[in-house]
């Protein structure tokens, strides 16, 4: 069975700084791309990074040039590093990846969700 954890959310002020971790666990045999979604009160899950298995690297443009999503593949965990954050980023930050472990077709798999605040 894969899990995928994740941490290091919290409340900071406007300006702030926060580095996201999702850990993936389980029986895998290969992650595909791995994904960084949010979703604020009362709005739809928007994505906001992608980092696909060959490195390259999507964002969404309201957080272009303030997050940075990275990989450590031997740890099966990916990072979102938030900087300059703005009362805006206000959500639960999920992340997603592509997993296939032995056997199985690959699918996407979800982590529980991280809080993130941002006072004014």
């Amino acid at each position: 069975q894969v899990q995928l954890v994740e941490s290091g959310g919290g409340l900071v002020q406007a300006g702030g700084s926060l580095r996201l971790s999702c850990a993936a666990s389980g029986s895998i045999f290969s992650i595909f791309a791995m994904k960084w979604n949010r979703q604020a009160p009362g709005k739809q899950r928007e994505l906001v990074a992608v980092m696909h298995s060959d490195g390259s690297t999507n964002y969404a443009d309201s957080v272009k040039g303030r997050f940075t999503i990275s990989r450590d593949n031997a740890k099966n965990t990916v990072y979102l590093q938030m900087n300059s954050l703005k009362p805006e980023d206000t959500a639960v930050y999920y992340c997603n990846a592509e997993i296939e472990v032995p056997y199985v077709r690959s699918k996407v798999y979800w982590g529980q969700g991280t809080q993130v605040t941002v006072s004014s």
